[in-house]
């Protein structure tokens, strides 16, 4: 069973490249939010209480940052 990703990023951030590309590399289908191209994605991380990328979400479960030992947990890897 494959859960729902997304991962809130920006166009300057390393670390959301990172991530990104580590959810590639283990074949991990996300949807990515660029708050710099997006005013909405913008809105909603801020609205969540956010003001920094990346915020990856697994189903429900929030990562502020690029936690690789997270990532795993929470997507079974």
């Amino acid at each position: 069973m494959s859960k729902k990703v997304v991962v809130f990023s920006s166009n300057t951030c390393g670390y959301c490249t990172m991530a990104k590309e580590y959810l590639t590399e283990k074949g991990v289908a996300y949807e990515e939010r660029n708050v710099s191209d997006d005013i909405e994605a913008r809105k909603e991380l801020m609205s969540k209480g956010f003001m920094g990328v990346p915020v990856i979400y697994v189903e429900d479960e929030v990562i502020q940052g690029f936690n690789k030992a997270k990532l795993d947990e929470l997507l079974g890897l």
